[in-house]
């Protein structure tokens, strides 16, 4: 049977991951040169951290983070709502860089990808996991000698 070829598979293919990271350089220089007249904008500073672009390419979406700041706070949804509200012309900005023959359209996210770190570390600091951390080491030396 053939492959669909807009079939998500075992994760984005090669040309997802390109375009991506296009995506995010283009956006990230143009944040960071100021590029969209917008005072709310620009003195908010943005960390683009992932471009997750469609199957067919026609959307991408774009995981932010306020830069030093937190989620859960005003900043956070103030920037996302000055970035939605700039979408076509970051859109027209990431067109004039690439060569595709449409440009995405532009969802934005918070990326929380920094609140999950900070959760992992304070799960593996908690003192019941450090002791069975501790007696897996223990059983796996025994086994390595026995």
């Amino acid at each position: 049977m053939a492959k669909n070829r807009f079939s998500s598979g075992d994760g984005p293919s090669q040309r997802q991951l390109r375009v991506g990271e296009l995506i995010r350089r283009t956006l990230s220089d143009v944040l960071i040169r100021g590029e969209v007249h917008d005072p709310d904008l620009n003195r908010i500073s943005i960390t683009v951290g992932e471009v997750r672009p469609s199957a067919d390419l026609k959307v991408a979406t774009v995981y932010v983070a306020p830069l030093g700041g937190t989620l859960g706070g005003e900043t956070a949804e103030a920037m996302l709502a000055a970035l939605r509200r700039h979408t076509g012309e970051l859109r027209h900005h990431v067109a004039k860089a690439m060569t595709l023959k449409y440009a995405p359209d532009l969802r934005f996210r918070l990326d929380e990808t920094f609140d999950r770190l900070d959760e992992t570390r304070r799960m593996f600091s908690d003192e019941t996991v450090q002791r069975d951390i501790a007696q897996r080491d223990d059983d796996e030396d025994e086994d390595d000698l026995g």
